[in-house]
């Protein structure tokens, strides 16, 4: 599968996309990965990027920093899903695609920090193939993973009471720990 850097692509098309590639175990995931949203017309496409998202990072005990974020050149920061006001954030999405939100958000990384792992990683059945999910423990929020090649994973999140997927694209960041 070629990865895509195009515009925006249809819900249908990228649940399509996602349906059709193979599955992959938890503990292929362990590990750094960067994330990049795939546009596919969800409120929260380009969201993430102008808070400064980088990725995930998953632990061999199949715990995950789901949400890590660029603090300045080199550190990366883990925030607490459990801070974020996601009906809010669903609802009012344009304003995190404002200069003004992301920089509120840098300023915020001390006080949103996770004290450790906030999702769990497991076998779920999703769209009729069982794979890697990331459950997050403080939200009702599941990423779907399903791996396009060695490097490169694709995921689906899907937030309870939400009819759409926000779909992204991790790719691995040096070699697994």
């Amino acid at each position: 599968m070629t990865r895509t850097d195009s515009p925006i692509v249809a819900q249908e098309t990228a649940l399509q996309r996602f349906r059709d590639l193979p599955p992959v175990g938890p503990h292929k995931l362990v590990g750094l990965w960067r994330g990049r949203g795939i546009p596919s017309d969800h409120p929260l496409d380009g969201v993430l990027e102008n808070l400064g998202w980088f990725g995930k990072r998953f632990t061999s005990e199949l715990r995950a920093d789901a949400l890590l974020f660029q603090s300045g050149e080199r550190r990366l920061v883990a925030i607490d899903a459990k801070w974020i006001p996601l009906r809010l954030a669903l609802r009012f999405h344009a304003l995190g695609r404002t200069r003004v939100v992301g920089n509120l958000f840098s300023n915020l990384h001390r006080r949103l920090r996770a004290n450790g792992p906030i999702a769990s990683v497991r076998m779920l059945p999703f769209n009729g193939k069982t794979s890697a999910a990331m459950v997050y423990d403080a939200q009702p929020i599941v990423d779907h993973f399903r791996r396009i090649d060695g490097q490169h994973l694709m995921g689906a999140m899907a937030i309870s009471g939400h009819n759409q997927l926000y779909f992204f694209e991790l790719e691995r960041v040096g070699e697994p720990a």
